[in-house]
């Protein structure tokens, strides 16, 4: 339990139908008395039972400034596990501010970015992978990346590594016995069970590490260029993606000479498009600037929609981007499917993950593309209620776990027991680092560190 009582705005900024202004702490009930009057003369604050409400007015010594609704929790059974009032006013950014500046004058302390979810940690209310999925939840832009994280605040990840730090605790229990205690009779593992139970680990550990990528693609997004020849039908992809015109398209060559940026939901995923320039050989200092700038943006993305003109004869510019293409996330767009097609897309084929007949022209084509970069990304096979991972913090954790375990299973192959002991040892500290049980305080820090205030 914290000692001091904390106060902050708990909603969006901006004008809204209400504002809520959360305070914490063993003083919650204390300063709220001080600067909420109840419209009922008979209620009081200080009596105010866990899981109540109150009509009342919001005061600064005599002065009533709004009027709005104070919810009280008590005391292990709130959010933090800590006494806590939630203050509802209007909305708008003038009268929650003078809120919380009543809160701090009647004796609460502004609270930090992530307080509040800290405190339901540190209380033992949540443990780290929930906690850090809080602020998965708020910045989910998708609907899979929302069920993902709730599926992770529901605890779905806590109780996946809590199975494995059970099973291989089973395990170090016998091995302990069976080493320390030799006069005991206590039976020695087989080797087949313990290579089956240490397998069985390892792959549930692989699982969650392999699905990592196609989870984190879901929760953050990821960058997409857009890249191909001048005229290839770039500019009209974006459009339509984008679902207005973000970007001039005209027949001139040449006519995008930098990156045009634009954020978009194609289906599940959200993509962080960049249009790029024409490729080609040109005399033309800033267009030739704005090419270098497209190779650089190739190389950067992690998803590529590379566009070639169908209606045209492949090139020797199409060659080359086709090869800087193999071995990336790539898709090839065959473009302008409803002229006369030129174009010999088996040329291409080898150097992409898929090729596609499509029209940026035509809507249709967009739940093409979207169902061809779901197949790509592997967000199709995504189960969002079932475990995941988030973060690189998680991701190493876990992925020292696995190596761990893989090194038992070496072990266990004859360099004995003792050395079982002490690989399986290194996987249990870095699972209960996952969990947070075990996490140095740098590490919390960096969790809730990016974490905003209010929350």
């Amino acid at each position: 339990m914290q000692h001091s009582t904390i106060a902050a705005i708990a909603t969006a900024p901006g004008a809204g139908g209400i504002a809520i202004v959360r305070l914490s702490g063993p003083e919650s009930y204390e300063v709220a008395a001080k600067m909420f009057r109840p419209a009922n003369p008979a209620k009081k604050v200080a009596d105010a039972k866990g899981y109540t409400a109150m009509f009342g007015a919001f005061v600064e010594g005599e002065e009533a400034f709004d009027e709005g609704v104070a919810l009280f929790f008590r005391a292990p059974h709130s959010y933090t596990g800590e006494d806590v009032v939630e203050l509802s006013c209007h909305g708008g950014s003038a009268v929650a501010r003078r809120l919380v500046e009543a809160c701090i004058a009647a004796g609460a302390s502004p609270a930090a970015p992530g307080e509040y979810t800290r405190r339901a940690f540190l209380n033992g209310k949540l443990s780290l992978t929930q906690a850090e999925a809080v602020m998965d939840i708020i910045s989910a832009d998708g609907r899979q990346g929302a069920a993902l994280a709730n599926a992770s605040l529901n605890g779905a990840l806590a109780r996946k590594t809590a199975a494995q730090k059970n099973a291989l605790t089973a395990l170090q229990a016998h091995l302990a016995a069976w080493v320390d205690f030799p006069e005991e009779d206590v039976p020695e593992l087989s080797q087949s069970h313990l290579c089956d139970a240490l397998g069985g680990v390892e792959q549930e550990l692989d699982a969650l590490i392999q699905s990592y990528d196609a989870g984190a693609v879901l929760r953050e997004g990821v960058d997409c260029a857009i890249v191909g020849k001048p005229n290839a039908g770039k500019s009209t992809l974006l459009n339509l993606l984008a679902g207005f015109d973000r970007a001039i398209v005209t027949p001139v060559a040449g006519t995008t000479r930098d990156v045009v940026e634009q954020a978009v939901q194609l289906g599940d995923v959200r993509l962080n498009l960049f249009d790029t320039a024409g490729l080609r050989q040109t005399e033309d200092e800033i267009e030739a600037e704005g090419i270098r700038r497209s190779w650089k943006k190739l190389d950067e993305a992690g998803l590529i929609l590379a566009v070639f003109d169908g209606s045209e004869r492949p090139t020797r510019e199409d060659l080359e981007l086709a090869q800087r293409c193999a071995g990336r996330p790539a898709i090839a767009l065959v473009n302008k499917e409803d002229k006369p097609t030129r174009f010999d897309a088996e040329l291409i084929a080898p150097y992409f993950a898929m090729v596609l007949p499509v029209c940026c022209q035509e809507e249709g084509a967009r739940k093409v593309i979207a169902a061809a970069v779901a197949r790509l990304l592997g967000t199709n096979q995504i189960d969002p209620h079932a475990a995941s991972l988030s973060g690189q913090r998680q991701l190493s954790a876990a992925t020292r776990a696995r190596d761990a375990v893989a090194g038992a299973l070496d072990a266990a192959q004859g360099l004995g027991l003792d050395a079982v002991s002490v690989c399986v040892d290194d996987a249990l500290d870095a699972l209960c680092e996952l969990t947070g049980e075990n996490a140095s305080e740098a590490v919390i820090n960096e969790v809730f560190e990016r974490f905003c205030v209010g929350k």
